[in-house]
């Protein structure tokens, strides 16, 4: 069984390979996948307010609600063109690496907010710590929320 925390790291190695290729040349995004990051982030706007991560002041059904809305966005994604979503847990990213890589990275926090929100609904309470991670990987400065930011095509 995988852990938060392999999620997380395995989420930034396969996301760091994207965008490495990507900045370095090797990866030049087409049309789809332009307009495919444009709508993950139209989808996965947080409505934060301009407040920073963590979003203590939210319900717990709120910020893992939150999370667990990229899950689905990134499936919807992967299937819009044609790329797999793979698990990033102690797995190395394909060399190049490009959009299938970048999805599945950021895919394995997702996907922890749906195992999180089927806790809670059990009544089980998530780690706060953990939670607080996965908010700052996907929403603020730096983060996944400023994807397209990471491009230079």
């Amino acid at each position: 069984m995988d852990t938060f925390a392999d999620r997380l790291d395995g989420g930034w190695t396969w996301w760091e390979a994207a965008i490495e290729e990507a900045q370095e040349g090797r990866w030049v995004r087409d049309a789809v996948e332009r307009q495919v990051i444009k709508d993950i982030a139209a989808a996965t706007n947080p409505l934060r307010g301009g407040r920073m991560a963590p979003f203590t002041e939210d319900s717990w059904h709120v910020r893992i609600g939150r999370i667990a809305n990229w899950a689905g966005v990134l499936r919807l994604a992967a299937r819009s063109g044609g790329w797999v979503l793979q698990p990033v847990v102690g797995r190395i990213p394909s060399n190049p690496a490009g959009m299938s890589e970048l999805l599945s990275g950021i895919y394995a926090v997702g996907e922890q907010g749906e195992i999180w929100m089927q806790q809670l609904l059990r009544g089980e309470l998530p780690p706060e710590a953990e939670v607080a991670k996965a908010e700052g990987f996907l929403t603020g400065p730096g983060s996944i929320e400023d994807l397209e930011l990471f491009f230079y095509d």
